[in-house]
């Protein structure tokens, strides 16, 4: 992989994180609701929709998906690009020997290969990858409706311990940090160099760029921490937002988790 590829990715990586933001922020169904609300919403809608097993379940638990897509105002072609195709990609290469291997009524048998495939088979991955569909689904409505440091802070809700919280927190800020100063190496590199490198030599600045940058990251990582401990930082984290609990919020994370409820009732 060249310099310039990584660093397109690099600068591709950073704006999709900015893009969330963007989202969440945007005026929506979803992004008024108060972040405690959606995790417990979410949270109950994921796990309906990874035990379902009837494809009635499946098609209301989708139907629902799309109206919360729709009504908070979020593209279709983001969460094509961002989520169902990856884990359609993902997800039926796993899959995928299950239609072969699922013993059961033969269907077709492929050409040369002689693998036959099944009915039971082919019912048993579509199934598979419609729940993977719809639980991922709703847990990327939770986070591209939500800036990431109310989902942290709302993670509070279910007892999450304060150190998995702050850990969850430090990692998001040190990627976008990480993948910042990357880019400002390889474009640094760029400007100076003079030719095209030989393979050799592009290995050896690969793998300097990455110990100089490893270096990097150690050195900020014990400044951030004498700074923290320098402010007086006893565990806790603390927004200026304050979370309210409205008759809105309430009525959402019930309709919510009775549509969870009912979905692992009838599926």
């Amino acid at each position: 992989m060249t310099f310039e590829k990584t660093a397109r990715r690099l600068v591709l990586t950073m704006e999709n994180g900015f893009y969330d933001e963007e989202l969440a922020n945007t005026p929506g169904l979803l992004q008024q609701l108060d972040p405690r609300c959606k995790i417990v919403g979410f949270l109950g809608l994921t796990v309906a929709a990874s035990w379902a097993h009837r494809a009635a379940t499946l098609a209301a638990l989708t139907v629902l998906a799309a109206v919360l897509i729709a009504g908070s105002r979020i593209p279709l072609r983001a969460i094509a690009l961002r989520v169902w195709l990856p884990v359609l990609a993902v997800s039926g290469a796993l899959v995928f020997p299950a239609i072969f291997l699922t013993p059961g009524d033969r269907l077709w048998t492929l050409p040369l290969l002689g693998w036959a495939t099944t009915q039971q088979g082919v019912q048993a991955a579509v199934r598979l990858l419609w729940r993977v569909e719809a639980a991922t689904t709703f847990s990327a409505l939770l986070v591209l409706t939500t800036p990431w440091m109310h989902v942290l802070k709302g993670l509070r809700v279910l007892r999450i311990p304060i150190v998995a919280v702050v850990l969850l927190s430090m990692t998001y800020r040190y990627i976008f940090l990480l993948v910042r100063t990357a880019r400002e190496m390889f474009e640094a590199r760029e400007s100076r160099r003079a030719g095209k490198f030989q393979r050799r030599e592009a290995r050896r600045i690969a793998a300097a760029t990455a110990g100089v940058l490893l270096s990097k990251t150690m050195q900020l990582g014990e400044e951030v921490y004498f700074a923290m401990r320098s402010r007086g930082y006893q565990g806790e984290v603390y927004l200026l937002e304050t979370f309210r609990m409205r008759s809105v919020d309430w009525a959402a994370a019930v309709v919510m988790l009775s549509a969870a409820s009912a979905a692992l009732w009838l599926g």
